[in-house]
């Protein structure tokens, strides 16, 4: 036996719950598959929507939720992978097509693993998980495009959620003045901690505004999309980069092409989900690298698996503060 959370959906309706499973349940591992002991997971976004059932996230039903996990092999189908090995997990369609982390045990896809790096326990990958991967991914395409810490400030909206909070950090690590979007006044302070130059508020970004505006950020990294996005871009400088890895506040994107042909802006859309190991492991490798670990604490809260059906509900009405770990170990 062992214990998920299991999202069901039928004629009934949706439920949501803490079940003890047969180990029949578990799917069995094919070709390519691992099987872990999953230590802790994580409640991202997309995770807050499937438990919540606000956005057709799962596809198959039941479904065991959580896109992200942290722990040790038990069995493994992949070539690359022996049990023992301490692994972690982002992404990869799980919690949408094949049943997730928020469990004791699950069976993964081997080529969406990642050994945990030496720098993090499991619980500290699971409070970075696919927001603080997301947030490095980010940075990783600033860098490539060029941007560095003397050509101005970088922007990061959302800045009090899971991408947000690890992206100040980590930017603010590497040296560029970092300023913070946030509709939280209260929590300014945290985003100082954090390395937050200056905090703003949100409203100043949330609205519609010109197709250009005052030139300001040398970079962004935008978690909320919408009108947060089009007047992000419209302040960029010239040949400035804005990141795009988020839809918080909208899918869509009020804007014209004015700040991508008169001020030659590059938008670089950001995709964890199914990111190419290679980049996978980069990220991570720099996350261990970039990321002072301490500053994990302060963004972090745990829970047990009972209590993520309530605490996503808070994720979603913006009632969560950086990031939330799921314990799941037996």
């Amino acid at each position: 036996m062992f214990n998920a959370l299991l999202l069901e959906k039928d004629d009934v309706g949706f439920r949501a719950g803490v079940k003890s499973l047969a180990d029949e349940r578990l799917p069995v591992p094919g070709e390519g598959d691992v099987k872990i002991a999953v230590d802790y997971s994580t409640l991202n976004y997309k995770d807050g929507l499937a438990l919540t059932n606000k956005s057709p996230v799962v596809r198959t039903w039941p479904m065991v939720p959580g896109i992200d996990g942290a722990g040790t092999v038990i069995e493994s189908r992949h070539a690359k992978w022996r049990a023992g090995d301490r692994v972690v997990h982002n992404g990869w369609g799980v919690g949408e097509t094949r049943w997730g982390c928020l469990a004791e045990v699950a069976v993964l896809p081997g080529d969406g693993l990642v050994r945990l790096p030496g720098a993090f326990t499991a619980k500290q990958a699971m409070a970075i998980g696919t927001a603080g991967y997301t947030a490095m991914l980010c940075v990783l395409a600033i860098e490539a495009h060029g941007a560095k810490p003397g050509d101005g400030e970088v922007l990061v909206t959302g800045a009090t959620g899971g991408v947000g909070s690890v992206a100040v950090a980590v930017l603010a690590k590497l040296g560029w003045r970092v300023v913070a979007s946030t509709g939280k006044a209260a929590e300014a302070d945290y985003l100082k901690s954090l390395g937050a130059a200056e905090v703003i508020d949100r409203a100043a970004l949330g609205a519609a505004g010109k197709p250009l505006q005052k030139e300001r950020w040398a970079a962004v990294v935008d978690t909320l999309g919408s009108h947060t996005l089009a007047n992000a871009c419209a302040q960029t400088r010239y040949g400035g980069v804005v990141t795009a890895c988020g839809l918080a506040q909208g899918m869509d994107l009020p804007s014209s092409v004015a700040p991508f042909i008169l001020r030659g802006v590059t938008l670089a859309g950001i995709d964890s989900v199914m990111a190419p190991l290679p980049r996978r492991e980069q990220a991570w490798q720099r996350l261990a690298s970039d990321l002072d670990a301490t500053r994990l604490e302060a963004m972090t809260e745990e829970i047990g698996l009972a209590q993520a059906i309530a605490r996503a509900g808070d994720l979603m009405n913006g009632k969560v503060r950086g990031r939330i770990v799921v314990r799941t170990a037996k």
